[in-house]
Formats: structure tokens, C-alpha cells, sequence
């Protein structure tokens, strides 16, 4: 054999290995260079592979961005900016607060206590205007207080719950205060500020035909809280339900009912009045009346100074009316 003809290194490099193009991720390991299996430059690879992901990847990540600017244009067309701490766009739940809803703690409501009504008590006396003599030229038989004639109880005493006025059988009567007529005649007591059951008392009235043994009665609301009570007439002229003035004409003295002469009983009280006096036990024990009645004020307090009587006529020179 011939010598074999020298080479460059270049040229020995040449003859040695394959073009790169020429090799495959499946050449022969064992005649590949040492760097042959080393990735590829990124500019030598093939791009056509990654396209279609990139191009979907793109496409999802506009279709997010989108979503997104959508629902931020939802939210703010729901209303204005929620505050700090609530919830933007959210809807309140009957019987829950939005604060609730995200945890904010609210103040407990509080709920006013009402201010009790009080109850209505009567004006004192010292107030009541408008009042005058019933009789104008009684003197006074017997006043308001203790008395061993009196068949109330105060203080356990006996007492006289009104004025007894006397002049003589047939003198006027007038209303002591303008108002209304409640009872006129001798059916008068349910209007007499009883307290407790009167039905039993009643009934014996009827049983035993009692009313003709009661005095005649007029009891006139005074329009300021108080009542008025005028007994013992011998004839009266006013109605139930009339309106009088006062000063006017009610009736003429007598001594109907329980009296031992001509007079006239004046009594004064409020309904709204809360104390009571009491009923002596054996008159109620034999009467069937309720033990305790509305207090009764003292009609001195109510009525102007009186005036001098003047001379009462001679029986010879007048009459006196017709009871």
C-alpha cells in the first residue's frame, strides 16, 4: 500500500464528520460528535411547533381581560361606589343589615321606653271659679265635718259629707255652678260616687218599693271635674240632660227623704278623686250600701263670702210656693 497523501486539520475534520443537516435525534450515538446532542439554538429550531399553543394562550387571555372589564362595568351600573367595609353591588337581606352581611359591627338599636300616661286627678279647690250661694239667703245649719249627726266615717268619726242651708219650705233653689243636669228625681245614686257594688242596694230599692222614701235630687256636672249635689227639694224644675247657667232656677227647698225640716243639702266631689270616706257599717249593713263613697270637699272653700240674709218676710205677708 502507498503512502497515504497528508491532510489539513481542517480538512481531516471534514472527512471525519457528517454535515449537521445530515444528522437526526435518531443518528447512531457512537459516530456523533460530543456536542451533537446538545439542544439547538433557539433560532435554529423549528417554530412552526409552539404557533397553534401561542395563538391560543393569546386568545384565552383576551377573552379573561374582556370578562373582567365587563363585570367592573355590571358592577359600577349596579350604584355608586360602596363605602369602606361594604360590599359593592350587594342586596340586603330582610331582616339583615348589609353591615351584618360583612361583619361590621352595628350599634344595637334601642327601643324608647313610653312615658306613662298619668292619671288624671281633680283640680284643687283653691282653682274652681264660678261658684255662688245655692240658696242665696241660707244661713248655715250644719256644716262640713265631723258630727255626731253625720252617717259617713272619717278618721272614725262621724262625719257630714256636705252643707245643710235652711230659709223655709218653698225658697228658691238655684245652681250654685253653670253645667249639665245628670239626675233630676230620686234615681240619682249611681251618679253619687259610690265605690264598690251597688246592684244589692238597688235591688232592695225595687224589691221593697223604696224610691218614694228617698229625697228628691239634683246632680249637675259643673264642666271643671266636679259634681254637684243638691237634696232634699220639695218640687223641682230642671231635666235630665238640660243645660243650666248658674244662678238659675233649679228648684224649691224641702225636706223629702230622711229630713227634719225644710233645707237644702249642697255637696261637692270629683270622680277623679282617689280617697274615699267611709259608710257607717250598721246604715250600710242595713241598707245593703257599698262601705266607702268618693271624699266629699268642703263647699265653703268653692262659695263666695255669703251674703248678709236680709229679713225673711212675714208668713202673713207672702206665700211661699207650692211645693
Amino acid at each position: 500500500m502507498g503512502p497515504v497523501p497528508s491532510m489539513r486539520p481542517s480538512q481531516r475534520q471534514s472527512a471525519r464528520l457528517p454535515p449537521r443537516s445530515s444528522l437526526s435525534p435518531r443518528s447512531n450515538l457512537a459516530g456523533a460528535g460530543p456536542l451533537d446532542h446538545l439542544p439547538r439554538p433557539l433560532s435554529e429550531r423549528d417554530r412552526s411547533r409552539w404557533a397553534p399553543g401561542r395563538r391560543l394562550f393569546s386568545t384565552v387571555g383576551a377573552g379573561v381581560v374582556l370578562a373582567a372589564g365587563l363585570a367592573v362595568a355590571t358592577s359600577l351600573s349596579n350604584g355608586p361606589l360602596a363605602t369602606v367595609g361594604a360590599v359593592q353591588g350587594a342586596v340586603e337581606s330582610p331582616g339583615r343589615s348589609l353591615g351584618s352581611a360583612v361583619g361590621v359591627a352595628l350599634a344595637p338599636t334601642v327601643t324608647p321606653v313610653p312615658t306613662p300616661t298619668p292619671d288624671p286627678t281633680p283640680a284643687a279647690p283653691g282653682t274652681l271659679t264660678g261658684y255662688q250661694w245655692p240658696l242665696p239667703n241660707g244661713r248655715l245649719t250644719l256644716p262640713f265635718g265631723p258630727t255626731p249627726w253625720g252617717s259617713r266615717i272619717v278618721d272614725g268619726e262621724n262625719f257630714h259629707d256636705g252643707i245643710d242651708l235652711a230659709t223655709f219650705c218653698g225658697d228658691r233653689v238655684v245652681a250654685a255652678h253653670s253645667g249639665t243636669i245628670l239626675a233630676a228625681g230620686r234615681r240619682y245614686d249611681e251618679l253619687m260616687g259610690w265605690v264598690g257594688n251597688l246592684q244589692p242596694y238597688l235591688d232592695r230599692l225595687d224589691a221593697k218599693q223604696l224610691y218614694s222614701t228617698l229625697p228628691i235630687v239634683v246632680v249637675i256636672d259643673d264642666g271643671n271635674g266636679y259634681r254637684s249635689v243638691y237634696a232634699h227639694f220639695g218640687k223641682i224644675k230642671v231635666k235630665k240632660g238640660e243645660q243650666v247657667e248658674a244662678g238659675q232656677l233649679l228648684g224649691y227647698e224641702g225636706m223629702t227623704g230622711r229630713a227634719s225640716g225644710c233645707h237644702l243639702h249642697y255637696g261637692l266631689f270629683s270622680p277623679l278623686e282617689t280617697a274615699t270616706f267611709g259608710i257607717d257599717k250598721d246604715v250600710a249593713k242595713r241598707m245593703r250600701l257599698p262601705r266607702k263613697e268618693i271624699a266629699r270637699i268642703d263647699p265653703m272653700l268653692v262659695l263666695p263670702e255669703q251674703p248678709k240674709p236680709s229679713p225673711s218676710p212675714s208668713p202673713a205677708a207672702s206665700s211661699s210656693p207650692t211645693p
